[in-house]
């Protein structure tokens, strides 16, 4: 790591000690992994655009969004290329918290990238089919489970969460806790994918999103600070504390791109990724019911499309035809179809996420 490098030249110049602190590495994660995607993101294009490797839009989505047609896609590379180029820079490869959150990040971004390319290069129309991605989500899901639940860094933590709110307060699931990782590692992953519908929509979330767990994180490594706000003291989550502030640096200089009208789509390759990831984060950080604030407009758009297709399917078999709750489901479509401006509905949803960001991080000192 160029962290460690750069600080044995403190014999030499006083000033190498700062690439020792935290705070000093996480800052340049982040603004490595931005001027990163700010490099290649142009390059990712102009090759996406040469190979025609484009977007295809679903028939049933809005009308206005058939203009978008052939935009390019697979733009969750320049995200994962940053944010592991950051992380093997400026962070600590030998952490576990570290370890896994990066072959996260890698194996759903792999399951994202096969589906991209069935679905633009070979034209798939489904892409990859549903089930098998569910087997990878929830494969991935058994293995840091597995992981967490067994390997003895997580000694006497490896099956407990904590309660938002409520001074020392923990739930023990036990064993059972392997399946809560299973579906908190499932769920942020379909919840990202689907909540990407809208230009910069689940990557700006994403950033809010990630820079709330790096603040998690950070306090959880630190002693004194975990022992004065109550929550569970995680030695060694410093370094997911970098990679977290990495993935925001990435989103940040992908929304470069990705902001209306976007010149280039995230993607399964990125939203699965981010979303994985995100659940990961958050188990390990054993905030899982914490996410719920955090990843609140993910859940609410993921709700919106379960609330719908159930309804939909419930109605159709009492009275023989399908009713819906919503105009359009994910939710942001809805508000689209209301007459709202797409950019308009990306920006108040990024308020909200904000807002549940910082409501997330307030819950520290009523613990």
């Amino acid at each position: 790591m160029l962290a460690d490098f750069l600080y044995k030249f403190t014999d030499y110049f006083i000033g190498f000690n700062v690439f020792r602190y935290i705070t000093v590495r996480a800052a340049l994660a982040a603004i490595t992994a931005l001027f990163i995607s700010w490099w290649i993101g142009p390059k990712i294009i102009a090759l996406m655009k040469k190979y025609q490797i484009g977007e295809e839009i679903r028939k049933e989505g809005p009308a206005s969004h058939q203009a978008k047609r052939g935009t390019p896609t697979m733009g969750g590379l320049i995200i994962i290329i940053s944010v592991l180029t950051a992380v093997l820079l400026w962070s600590d490869l030998s952490n576990m918290y570290l370890l896994l959150i990066v072959i996260t990040t890698l194996v759903m971004g792999l399951v994202g990238f096969i589906d991209d390319y069935l679905k633009a290069i070979l034209k798939f129309k489904r892409g990859l089919i549903g089930r098998y991605k569910l087997i990878g989500q929830i494969s991935l899901g058994l293995l840091v489970g597995l992981v967490i639940y067994f390997h003895p860094n997580f000694q006497g933590l490896h099956s407990i969460t904590s309660v938002p709110f409520f001074k020392n307060l923990e739930i023990n699931f036990g064993v059972f806790y392997i399946f809560v990782v299973v579906f908190v590692i499932t769920g942020a992953s379909n919840a990202v994918n689907l909540t990407d519908g809208l230009d910069g929509l689940a990557t700006g979330l994403a950033a809010i999103a990630f820079i709330a767990l790096a603040g998690v994180a950070y306090v959880s490594s630190n002693v004194k600070m975990s022992d004065y706000l109550n929550i569970i003291y995680l030695p060694g989550t410093q370094e997911l504390a970098i990679y977290c502030l990495a993935v925001f640096g990435a989103a940040i200089g992908f929304l470069w791109f990705n902001a209306y009208p976007a010149q280039i789509f995230m993607g399964d390759t990125g939203s699965l990724a981010l979303g994985s990831a995100m659940g990961t984060a958050a188990v390990l950080l054993k905030k899982e019911l914490l996410l719920i604030l955090i990843a609140g407009v993910f859940i609410v758009e993921a709700l919106s499309v379960i609330i719908q297709t159930s309804y939909f399917k419930y109605t159709k078999k009492k009275f023989g035809e399908g009713h819906r709750v919503f105009r359009m489901a994910p939710i942001h479509h809805h508000f689209e179809l209301k007459g709202w401006h797409e950019a308009k509905v990306v920006i108040r949803f990024w308020i909200i996420g904000i807002l549940l960001a910082l409501l997330s991080l307030s819950t520290f000192k009523t613990q």
